[in-house]
């Protein structure tokens, strides 16, 4: 025979009503105390004769309500967590629910139906994942409450050092004014880590600019810069953390390199477009990135795999085309209702030739210009350059992949030399191709090598930070 279990009230009323028939009574006595009829009174007397203490169970006891979910419904969700959105945190994965497999329900019922068996969101705070792995003992008997006699001493002094704190602050009040740039390196597709470099404005939470590369470098960086100057143009400030990419400086001045100065390159575009570069070491100076990295690890290494995306390329496409709008839509402010303090947009050819790398070279004795393995000849005209050997040059690799070299004040153009001829003079025949003609910028922009090396020396010696 199953055991009755009543609550409260019913238990109340049990006891009175088998009282009075056992030892008898007044029955007006018993209205009163139960704030009932003294005709309910009559009803629970003849129940009781007849059904015993299960006579005073409500008579929805164990049936299912009307409004209540299929249980299948349940079985299909824990099936599906576990099987194909197992990283999905519970937010996400009902999103996906919703548009995927066509199952709305309630994120209470999710989280319900998961934590009951054993599942916990990967999102979950520290504290509920010690309250869910205490409980998961409890169960398993493995421990019990009176084993928690130590108490815990009384904190006397709370307040600690300013410099050991990270107080809130106030959000800027205008369209980038200030935008956070950070890198994340992670198992963001395929079997091999790499670094998503993302750029978002803190007014509005609006992400502005992200680009997939194998490790964090400026070359990540300077593609997130392109789409923040193409699509809103130039903001007021970047802030960012103390990688060599912005802020380099070597412990001992005689092993500076050029090789190594040149990780100081978007230090200097931000110069030349009057963009001010803040670095900190402090993670929580920037929560906001940081934040927004939490959030893409959560939702886009999973809309990743459902796609089968395992190229940097395919990553890169999803992520502008896709995955960027629909965070911007979901989770940042409408930055149209924002006043914006961004400049407008430069010209393509500027920020082509801005953000570009900048290397310092000497001409060698064959007229050549060894620059990664390879040799290149100045021209200017479709006429080769000669310069005395030694001359000092520098060589300007543009974002999309143009070489020019600043010599004596005056802009050429890089020309690879290759070891064998594509043709022959003597032997055949010479089709003439029309080239088109490179785009060569003028020196008003400063490409001259003594201000490259004066601005090289002053980000060893000056920096800021947050």
């Amino acid at each position: 025979m199953r055991k009755v279990e009543l609550n409260m009230k019913e238990k109340q009323k049990y006891e009175k009503i088998k009282e009075y028939v056992d030892h008898g009574g007044n029955k007006n006595r018993i209205a009163l105390q139960l704030n009932i009829s003294r005709r309910q009174v009559d009803r629970l007397i003849i129940k009781y004769k007849e059904k015993g203490k299960s006579a005073f169970l409500h008579g929805n006891c164990s049936r299912t309500p009307v409004n209540a979910l299929d249980k299948s419904i349940s079985e299909d969700i824990i099936l599906l967590y576990k099987n194909k959105y197992y990283d999905f945190n519970f937010n996400h994965f009902k999103e996906y629910l919703e548009d995927k497999e066509n199952i709305k329900v309630s994120y209470d019922f999710i989280y319900k139906t998961l934590t009951k068996n054993d599942i916990l969101s990967p999102k979950a705070r520290k504290k509920t994942k010690r309250d869910f792995a205490k409980q998961k003992l409890l169960k398993e008997k493995e421990i019990n409450l009176a084993m928690s006699d130590e108490q815990i001493n009384e904190i006397i002094n709370h307040e600690i050092a300013l410099e050991d704190s990270h107080p809130r602050q106030e959000k800027p009040k205008y369209f980038g004014e200030i935008i956070e740039q950070d890198g994340s390196i992670h198992l963001w597709f395929g079997d091999k880590k790499c670094c998503l470099h993302l750029a978002a404005d803190k007014a509005t939470n609006t992400i502005v600019g992200a680009w997939f590369d194998k490790q964090e470098t400026l070359n990540g960086y300077y593609h997130v810069f392109y789409q923040i100057l193409t699509n809103y143009g130039i903001p007021y400030k970047f802030v960012t953390d103390n990688r060599t990419v912005f802020n380099y400086m070597s412990l001992n001045p005689d092993k500076r390199t050029s090789d190594k100065d040149v990780l100081t390159q978007y230090g200097y575009a931000c110069k030349q477009l009057g963009v001010d570069l803040e670095t900190t070491s402090v993670s929580q100076a920037k929560g906001l990135i940081e934040r927004d990295n939490g959030t893409f690890q959560g939702r886009l290494v999973q809309e990743l795999r459902l796609n089968n995306i395992t190229t940097i390329e395919e990553a890169n496409k999803y992520l502008i085309e896709v995955f960027v709008p629909k965070f911007n839509s979901k989770f940042a402010l409408d930055y149209k209702k924002f006043k914006s303090v961004f400049e407008d947009s430069p010209s393509e050819e500027k920020i082509n030739y801005t953000l570009a790398i900048l290397t310092p070279r000497k001409i060698d004795n064959g007229n050549s210009i060894k620059y990664y393995g390879k040799y290149y000849q100045p021209y200017l005209n479709n006429e080769l350059k000669c310069f005395m050997t030694k001359t000092d040059c520098l060589v300007i690799k543009a974002f999309n992949g143009n070489l020019l070299v600043t010599i004596d004040e005056q802009v050429l153009e890089l020309k690879e030399l290759s070891r064998n001829e594509r043709f022959s003079k003597n032997f055949d025949e010479v089709v003439e191709v029309k080239e088109k003609k490179k785009y060569i910028p003028p020196m008003s922009h400063p490409w001259k090598l003594k201000s490259f090396l004066k601005q090289i020396e002053k980000s060893h010696n000056q920096h800021q930070y947050a």
